[in-house]
């Protein structure tokens, strides 16, 4: 019988282990392990588990054009008194306000956010916007007569938890009961924080600021990254925004992931995939609406 001579014995060897290595990154990279044990859970939890329904949406408005708006818009937020969405640009920052069709109600010019990349409603006429790459929430109040904002005559809070390039604060959801603004880090790792104490509920008496995460939650977020949130105050729940894995995912009262939707072709009589979602957001009747790079608008109903 024939044997190998030790040189292709050393290739076959590092051939064997450089396959290992590729399989061990594309398992991690792709979170394929989590995303199993979801499968697993999903098929054997209750059916109200899923208290969103998120299987039950269509679309009604795909992909429509943002007119007036070239690229870079990311983030999406529902103001219930004005019953308008907020979007932000991250290039020429921009706090743009949009009817429920994804058309432009006016723009707002940001001076020293930085690299704005969500927008949060808090309460009437009280914003947060996120600079991604600083890792700041900037709290701005917003009236009919606002014309401008600058970062420097606002409240901030920077957290520096594993700062800098891009892969900081993409996505923001507000729990008004629990006063909890939630801030999705978008990889390295993907996280969620929970944030108390900003932006203080009653500016007339101090609040203690703390900071939370749950490892058990984000080792559960089967997504490659998370680009936008938006917490539900009916159900507790949290739905997450991945723009790589296409997904949307919600999270139970315990952060544990209960359902999710597609954003790919035909899912949710999609004729197209979404190219690059960047915020999501619903409205007070239930209905999705979702933004994506360029500068393209979605809205979803049940069915």
């Amino acid at each position: 019988m024939l044997r190998p001579s030790p040189f292709k014995t050393v290739l076959l060897t590092l051939l064997a282990v450089l396959a290992l290595a590729l399989s061990f990154i594309v398992v991690r990279e792709y979170r394929v392990v989590e995303r199993v044990w979801f499968n697993w859970h999903v098929f054997w939890q209750a059916s109200d588990a899923q208290a969103m329904g998120l299987d039950d949406y269509e679309v009604v408005i795909e992909a429509r054009t943002i007119e007036g708006l070239e690229d870079n818009v990311s983030a999406l937020s529902f103001d219930p008194d004005r019953n308008t969405l907020f979007t932000v640009t991250n290039k020429d920052p921009e706090l743009v306000e949009l009817n429920l069709e994804g058309r432009i109600l006016r723009r707002i010019p940001l001076t020293g956010f930085g690299d704005a990349e969500a927008v949060e409603y808090i309460s009437p006429g009280i914003y947060v916007i996120s600079d991604e790459h600083s890792q700041r929430l900037i709290k701005v109040q917003v009236d009919d007569d606002t014309r401008f904002l600058d970062a420097a005559d606002a409240e901030q809070l920077t957290l520096g938890i594993n700062a800098g390039g891009n892969s900081g604060f993409e996505g923001l959801a507000y729990d008004n009961k629990g006063k909890r603004l939630f801030v999705a880090k978008e990889r390295k790792p993907v996280q969620i924080l929970e944030v108390r104490g900003f932006p203080n509920p009653d500016d007339s008496t101090p609040s203690t600021l703390e900071v939370t995460s749950s490892k058990q939650r984000d080792a559960g977020l089967f997504v490659r990254d998370l680009s936008s949130l938006q917490f539900d105050e009916i159900s507790g729940h949290l739905l997450a925004l991945s723009d790589e894995s296409r997904q949307i995912l919600e999270l139970d009262t315990t952060g544990r992931p209960v359902g999710n939707v597609s954003l790919s072709k035909g899912s949710m009589r999609l004729g197209k995939s979404v190219p690059q979602a960047e915020g999501i957001a619903m409205g007070a009747d239930g209905t999705l609406y979702l933004v994506s790079e360029p500068n393209l608008f979605y809205s979803f109903k049940k069915h």
